[in-house]
């Protein structure tokens, strides 16, 4: 097993590396971050030359690429031009705030999705399996900004209707709250509420019919037919037997999914005003923030080869086989 993670790490680091080139390309290729300076009548041209020199425009793009990638390695992803404090720090705050909402909806809609998925394969055609499946064709047919929306107005019509804060609607948390640790904890997870169903019912309806279709397949081989001839219970032959392979599949689709989370999170967050990763894409892209739009791609990029990288791992705990390839 050790051999294969490194194998597997050995494989991550070169896509790393291909994947923070092109960042630093496509982001170089879009403009130019002196554009406002070079427009501004009142600034000589003396003062752009010493900016070019310190953004190192006035090098090769090859040359401008080493040194961003070397600063990077070190930390050190430059200054954001909005916030004026290093995009490092910056990043750092608004993950924090991302991750809660991208890891809890991911953990919750792999177990749901999962449970649906092996109810809707082992009582095909029952009524559960008709109504997971129509609800699944519902969910997964809505754009997410749309969802979040009618989330939103849904909790502030509640509200409204009993007079006091049932759902919370904007924000992460409670802005200036006194309160303990309970309390703390309490009121960001009422804020996590809507947020994170609204990235579950989307993920959770593309999820579960994978898993309803891995799990069928899984069912009808011939080493789950001779599990159920020795004797085991029902139990046993889908718990040890059915359901470890039948992971396999759905293991890989959230993997690939995870970077549409990323995005839906983007959207998320400006639906709730959520001060996260999402509304700091956008801010950077309207303040033409540079930099931190090179630090904010590396650092997507980054979590999903991780994701990617965890997937790999967990093929090799499912299927020895793979570890073994």
């Amino acid at each position: 097993m050790f051999s294969y993670i490194l194998r597997r790490l050995a494989m991550s680091i070169p896509t790393l590396v291909v994947a923070s080139f092109f960042v630093f390309v496509l982001v170089a290729a879009s403009g130019d971050p002196l554009a406002e300076l070079r427009a501004n009548p009142g600034i000589s041209d003396a003062t752009i030359n010493a900016r070019e020199q310190e953004l190192n425009l006035d090098e090769p793009l090859l040359s401008q690429y080493r040194v961003w990638a070397t600063n990077a390695v070190q930390g050190d992803l430059g200054e954001s031009v909005q916030f004026n404090e290093p995009v490092s720090e910056v990043l750092a705050r608004r993950l924090g705030v991302t991750f809660r909402l991208v890891f809890l909806a991911t953990i919750i809609g792999v177990v749901v999705a999962v449970f649906i998925g092996v109810v809707a394969a082992v009582k095909q055609y029952s009524l559960f399996d008709h109504g997971s499946t129509f609800l699944a064709f519902v969910f997964f047919s809505m754009p997410v900004f749309w969802l979040a929306a009618v989330l939103k107005d849904a909790g502030i019509r509640m509200n409204d209707r009993f007079g006091q804060t049932i759902f919370y609607t904007v924000g992460e948390r409670t802005p200036n709250l006194d309160a303990g640790f309970i309390g703390q904890l309490t009121d960001r997870a009422g804020h996590l509420l809507l947020p994170s169903l609204t990235l579950i019912l989307i993920s959770v309806a593309g999820w579960s019919r994978y898993q309803r279709a891995s799990m069928r397949d899984v069912l009808h081989t011939d080493y789950v037919r001779t599990a159920r001839a020795k004797g085991l219970s029902e139990s046993q032959v889908l718990g040890r037997h059915a359901l470890r392979n039948a992971l396999v599949p759905v293991v890989t689709v959230v993997a690939l999914d995870f970077g549409a989370i990323l995005g839906g999170a983007i959207v998320t967050e400006r639906v709730f005003a959520w001060k996260g990763m999402g509304t700091l894409l956008i801010e950077s892209l309207q303040n033409q923030d540079t930099p931190m739009v090179q630090g904010w791609l590396l650092a997507s990029a980054v979590i999903v080869i991780m994701f990617n990288f965890a997937a790999d791992i967990f093929y090799g705990y499912l299927d020895p086989r793979i570890r073994r390839a």
